[in-house]
Parts: structure tokens; C-alpha cells; sequence
């Protein structure tokens, strides 16, 4: 477990400031604002700052040194459940499995955007929805605790060049020759400069679009970049940092960054292979294999796997004056945990209706204490794992050390267990047995 000891000084501090959060009249300028930031599709084996040497990640490796990487983060291994349990605190089979692109109504309340609205602070999210079709529900966002929203039109329209944006309720008319991903990041910018000079707390969530490459189920494929193809992967891991630096300088330059906790997380693993072209305007694409190096391995892309590839990402937290530099958490976190942390660190109770799966690690962030679980979870489709850091045991029986088989392909036999493989057996069991 890592040494927190010497983050105490300040965690005091954050401590004090925090306890007076619980009171309904505590001064707004005394609130942390929260910069949730959420990569597409990207694998811890793409930054810099965990080994990747594939890319540069020049922000994000300085975003990484500025505060803590999280080195045992994990989501679902595709897009939407992600995006569910971090909204809700919730896994998908606790809420009856949504499906994809939807949210449950009974829940639209319950979100960490609905906690803190109802705390008082301004809320907005840009880039990517997935949570139901926008044309149809244009007021969803609102509903779920949004006070302001740029969103792209998710299988509906274009998210990087001409893209197909709603804004408010509203289809924006002016995207003709703009980048997706500008837009989203000048959207949050300006809302962050009125919370700014209002002195109101914000909480801003980037979804973005990157590194996932365009849609293919329209009627004809989404245009062309000014190459006359689409963003190579690596194209799209260049955006990705440069939108992350573009937010941190806005945060420098205008006094916000020692005010607002950021958070930098993926929703699942690298894509296997990316679009790079389509065919005569048509659904019928040109592929690239995605594959990255880090500590010397060749890392294909983990996305759609119940794998560590899959499922275990970047995670990076950054709080100026209370985290020091260059820390490194190896605390089990699971994407559950977002909401009941953000609340915390809010001054706000996660709700008592619903199931909450979730376990705050504001304490982590804070300095004053570790991250408590004893395991993380992740599901896909029918089947789904619990994990220690370096055990894992499927739904379907197989067992694997993470740590001595980094591609889970030699499961190990449950009748020839002793040590801490036998011990984390026992745990991962019972844990499973609570799921069924």
C-alpha cells in the first residue's frame, strides 16, 4: 500500500475546509471544484506516464507529476456500462442491465451531476452522451443533473469534423469546417470562466469523443478529415493530450487550478483496430490494427475483453496544495466509486433509493486515509470478474495471477491452490457468490 504519511500536513487542512461543506450555509468559494475529465477507448499501456512508449503524452504525463496515478483503476470493458455505474454508483446487473445507449428514468435524479446541483454547484458536461439519442430527448441531459450541455449527436451524426452537436436543447448551426473536439473543450472553458466570475462551485465533466473513432451505422459515413481520411489512432492519442493541456492552462492561467480537484479517467481499454477511411462515402470501412508498447510488451488493444487490458486504466487525480507531486495510489478503485467520492468531497450524501455499489476514496484524495476494498468488479454481457490486485476469478470459473500472466492465458487450477493464491480464491469466491 502506499505511503501517505507525508501528505498529513496539508490533508489538515483539506480536512477542516472540507467539514465545513456539511453545513447548508458554508460559503461557495470554500467548495472544491471538480474537472472530471474521461478519455474514449484509451488503455493505460497509451501514457507516457505508466510505460507506454507508443505515443506522446506530453500533458498527460505532466498532469500525472503534478499530483497521484492510480495504478489499480477499473472500469467496464466497453463505453456505456461505464458510463452508467459512473453516474449512478451502481454496477449494471444491480439496475436490471440497462441497454445499451439508455438510461433508467427512476434513476436520472440520482446522478453525481443531480448531487451536485442539489449542492448548490453549477453543472456542465461536453463531448459524448451514448445515453440515449438526443434528436428524441433533447431535455435528457437536464434531467440528469446537467445545468449546461455540448453534446455530439451519439449514432447520429459526426463528432469530430462537421460535427453534429446539441447544445442546450439546441442543434448548433455553425459547425460546417470545426473540430469536434474544440468545441467541446471552448464550451467548458466559457462555462468555467461564468462559475469563475459568479464565484459559483462547478462541476465539469469532458466526456470526450477521443480516441474512439467515428460511427459506422448511418446512411452515409461520417465525412473525412482535411487528409481525406479519418484520425489514425495515434492522431486521436495527439488530440487527446493536446484538449488535456489546452483545460490545464485554462486552469493556470485563470486561477481555478488550486480551487478545483481534477480527475483524468478512460472508460475501457485501447480498441484492436481503428477506421481510418470509409469507401466511397459508404458504411464499408478501412481498418488499422491498434496495437501499443509498453515495458517492453506489445500490448494489442484490450477494449470488449474481461482482461486487465480490458478493464484496469489510466487513472490520474490532481489537487494542487493537498496531493503532492508524483504520487503513486496502488488502492483497488473501481468506476462504482466516483460518485460516493465526488459527493464526499462536495459535502453531499450519495443518496439513500437505489443500489450504490460504490465506495468513496475521498479520503485517498484527501491524504487522510486509503482506499478500503477488498476487491473490484467489472462485467460484460453475461459474465463478470472480482479482482485483488493481482488475482482474478471470472464468473466462469477461471482463476488467474495478473501479476505472473499480464494476458490472463493459463488459468490456474482451483485444486493445486496454496498461499495467497488459495487466500484471494477464498475471497474472490465469496465475493462471487454474493453476485449470483
Amino acid at each position: 500500500m502506499p505511503d501517505h504519511s507525508a501528505r498529513f500536513v496539508c490533508a489538515a487542512f483539506a480536512c477542516l475546509l472540507l467539514g465545513s461543506f456539511s453545513a447548508t450555509e458554508g460559503l461557495a468559494s470554500d467548495r472544491p471544484n471538480i474537472l472530471f475529465i474521461l478519455a474514449d477507448d484509451v488503455g493505460r499501456e497509451v501514457l507516457g506516464c505508466y510505460g507506454g512508449t507508443s505515443y506522446p503524452t506530453p500533458h498527460l504525463n505532466t498532469l500525472a507529476s503534478a499530483g497521484a496515478r492510480l495504478d489499480h483503476f477499473y472500469v467496464m470493458p466497453v463505453c456505456h456500462p461505464t458510463r452508467f455505474t459512473l453516474l449512478t454508483g451502481t454496477y449494471p446487473r444491480h439496475a436490471g442491465s440497462p441497454k445499451w445507449g439508455s438510461f433508467p428514468k427512476q434513476l436520472e435524479e440520482q446522478t453525481f451531476a443531480s448531487i451536485a446541483r442539489n449542492r448548490g454547484y453549477e453543472t456542465a458536461v461536453a463531448g459524448k452522451w451514448q445515453l440515449g439519442l438526443l434528436k428524441n430527448d433533447l431535455m435528457q441531459p437536464s434531467r440528469m443533473g446537467f445545468d449546461d450541455w455540448c453534446l455530439f449527436g451519439w449514432h447520429e451524426g459526426p463528432r469530430y469534423h462537421d460535427p453534429l452537436i446539441y447544445q442546450n436543447g439546441v442543434k448548433r448551426l455553425d459547425t460546417d469546417g470545426k473540430f469536434g473536439p474544440d468545441m467541446y473543450v471552448d464550451f467548458l472553458v466559457e462555462f468555467m470562466q461564468r462559475c469563475r466570475a459568479t464565484s459559483k462551485p462547478f462541476l465539469a465533466f469532458y466526456s470526450m469523443a477521443l480516441c474512439h473513432d467515428v460511427t459506422n451505422d448511418l446512411d452515409r459515413a461520417v465525412p473525412h478529415g482535411p487528409n481525406g481520411r479519418y484520425l489514425r489512432y495515434a492522431e486521436m492519442v495527439e488530440q487527446m493530450d493536446a484538449q488535456v493541456g489546452k483545460l490545464m492552462r485554462f486552469l493556470e492561467s485563470s486561477g481555478l487550478e488550486e480551487k478545483t480537484i481534477i480527475f483524468f479517467l478512460a472508460d475501457n481499454g485501447t480498441p484492436a483496430r481503428s477506421k481510418v477511411a470509409s469507401r466511397n462515402g459508404r458504411n464499408e470501412f478501412v481498418y488499422e490494427e491498434v496495437s501499443s508498447r509498453m515495458h517492453g510488451l506489445s500490448v494489442p488493444g484490450g477494449k470488449g475483453k474481461l482482461t486487465d487490458w480490458g478493464t484496469r486504466v489510466p487513472a490520474l487525480v490532481v489537487w494542487k496544495g493537498v496531493i503532492d507531486s508524483g504520487e503513486v495510489w496502488s488502492d483497488l478503485l473501481d468506476c462504482s466509486d466516483v460518485l460516493p467520492t465526488f459527493a464526499e468531497l462536495i459535502g453531499a450524501e450519495p443518496g439513500s433509493e437505489g443500489q450504490r455499489d460504490g465506495q468513496s476514496f475521498a479520503s485517498l484524495v484527501r491524504g487522510d486515509g486509503v482506499g478500503t476494498r477488498r476487491w473490484v468488479y467489472a462485467e460484460y454481457k453475461d459474465v463478470f470478474f472480482v479482482k485483488t490486485r493481482s488475482r482474478k476469478l471470472r464468473s466462469t470459473g477461471e482463476f488467474f495471477n495478473t501479476e505472473e500472466d499480464p494476458f490472463e492465458q493459463a488459468p490456474l487450477s482451483v485444486e493445486m491452490l496454496s498461499g495467497d493464491d488459495l487466500l484471494d480464491w477464498q475471497i474472490l469466491n465469496r465475493a462471487i457468490e454474493e453476485f449470483r
